[in-house]
């Protein structure tokens, strides 16, 4: 006698991304063990089966962030929200709502100047929040932050000066790159803060129908919470962690590989950095800025990243690099032309030459980039005042990275954290070159992320054996105009509904 099913979805749209469309799926133990047709899969249902009716709503597998940072997500949710603020009074407003409810440093996340066409937050701005305690705004992107006097008078000598906006010789209180690394160890969440970001993050991402995360751990604190929530039984989206380059050290000693780990908690990557970031002027471009003096920074010049790889090959782990400008993408992607292992990964590559887009293919370099920053793409945005308008144009190709056949793998970077509004993005991008299909950018959440991770033998696609991960949606992004304005109804882990 057949084994009945834990969950049978029933009556629905199911989009595999594996071959035919099916009605229903049926999942036990874990793993899918049936796709079909509805009448197909009666035979699975038992007294204890759940069985949900679809009511023909549509279901994909479930979405795979390949790039995102988990306990800032969490931090966007408890702290202040700064993003979509349209003013500088609007992040004032709520940095004073934070104030208001905690002791201690007033903090806010994601805060974008280009939605006021204005510049950064200053030390006068954030002031007004409080002369007491300290006060810190970070930009979306996590390459700048603006913070307030009293930030400047404790840890004003510990800045590296280069990375310390000035005017007139007095700072201004906009910092960025190295001098974040200083707040960052100033500001010590503890362990219950941190489970509570990453508890808050993964309810999010659920509510989003992510249901697998590449994560970016900056502190080992997060990685020990990340443990322990996997001992316990509490972390129901698949984590994948990838530790910053400087711990490539322990992470040797360790014993830790790339893919090592359970079900739901496996070692990724190791992360590095190129450049820096186009809303702070620090990606490193061949050409000078549109709207500012110089060419960007080399985070890590070309010469220690080509020996950065190498050490990571010997480690037998996989590279992710940042490279957002061009000359640092060609930089990244020259050095792993050298390397010894393929699927290194490239993170974000917004701006890349055809040789790179070449090169890329040749080796099987994975681009792991954001559909969201799109939003920047369009006319008159962000990307036109740094770049002009023909780089701007030839920025994020997605469409010409799919037709060059090179690897592509879609995150939100935190910015925003929502799959279907960087689909959006993708299949209305304003240039061809950038353009997607709607399979294709469906296929770089789900499948390409997969692939990203070596999980294309567990993820991404419906099909039996697989991890019955799944996201059920109350329209179809095929038939929709604009996906963001779908809303995911449930999300299942495992054969396990999680979010609905």
């Amino acid at each position: 006698m057949t084994e009945a099913a834990d969950l049978v979805l029933r009556n629905g749209r199911v989009r595999t991304l594996a071959g035919d469309a099916a009605e229903a799926v049926a999942a036990r133990d874990g793993r899918i063990v049936s796709v079909g047709r509805t009448s197909e899969l009666d035979f699975l249902v038992g007294v204890e089966t759940t069985v949900v009716d679809l009511d023909g709503r549509v279901v994909l597998p479930g979405f795979v962030d390949a790039h995102t940072h988990m306990d800032l997500l969490g931090k966007q949710q408890v702290e202040a929200d700064l993003s979509g603020a349209t003013s500088p009074d609007e992040c004032l407003d709520r940095l004073a709502d934070r104030r208001a409810e905690t002791d201690g440093w007033v903090l806010g996340f994601g805060y974008d100047e280009s939605r006021w066409d204005g510049g950064y937050l200053t030390r006068d701005h954030l002031d007004d929040v409080s002369t007491d305690r300290p006060v810190v705004a970070y930009r979306e992107d996590l390459h700048l932050a603006s913070v307030n006097s009293v930030v400047l008078d404790r840890l004003g000598e510990e800045f590296p000066d280069e990375y310390v906006e000035t005017e007139s010789g007095t700072a201004t209180g906009v910092l960025r790159e190295d001098a974040l690394s200083v707040l960052r160890e100033a500001i010590d969440p503890g362990p219950e803060r941190i489970r509570e970001y990453l508890l808050t993050a993964q309810e999010y991402a659920h509510r989003h129908g992510v249901t697998s995360v590449h994560d970016i751990v900056r502190d080992p604190a997060v990685a020990r919470t990340y443990r322990e929530l996997d001992r316990t039984g509490e972390l129901t989206v698949r984590v994948r962690l990838n530790y910053l380059a400087e711990n490539l050290d322990a992470v040797r000693e360790a014993g830790l590989v790339t893919n090592h780990g359970t079900e739901h908690l496996r070692t990724g990557a190791i992360k590095a950095f190129a450049d820096g970031s186009f809303g702070s002027r620090t990606a490193r471009l061949s050409e000078p800025y549109a709207d500012g003096e110089g060419r960007g920074e080399w985070t890590t010049p070309p010469e220690e990243l080509a020996a950065l790889v190498e050490r990571v090959d010997d480690a037998d782990m996989q590279a992710m690099i940042h490279a957002i400008g061009d000359e640092a993408v060609d930089a990244v992607v020259d050095a792993y032309a050298e390397a010894d292992r393929r699927r290194h990964r490239i993170e974000h590559a917004e701006l890349l030459s055809e040789e790179s887009i070449r090169t890329a293919a040749e080796e099987g370099v994975v681009v792991s980039a954001q559909p969201n920053f799109l939003k920047w793409a369009r006319d008159d945005g962000l990307y036109d005042k740094r770049l002009g308008e023909q780089r701007r144009r030839r920025s994020n190709p997605f469409g010409r990275l799919r037709e060059a056949d090179v690897p592509l793998a879609f995150g939100s970077d935190c910015m925003p954290m929502d799959p279907l509004f960087g689909i959006a993005q993708a299949t209305t991008a304003p240039e061809k070159r950038q353009r997607l299909d709607t399979t294709e950018a469906v296929r770089a959440y789900t499948l390409g992320g997969a692939y990203a991770g070596f999980a294309e033998d567990r993820l991404g696609s419906i099909e039996p054996e697989k991890y019955a991960d799944f996201v059920v949606l109350d329209g179809s992004p095929w038939e929709y105009t604009d996906p963001a304005e779908i809303a995911v109804e449930m999300t299942v882990v495992g054969g396990t509904i999680v979010s609905e």
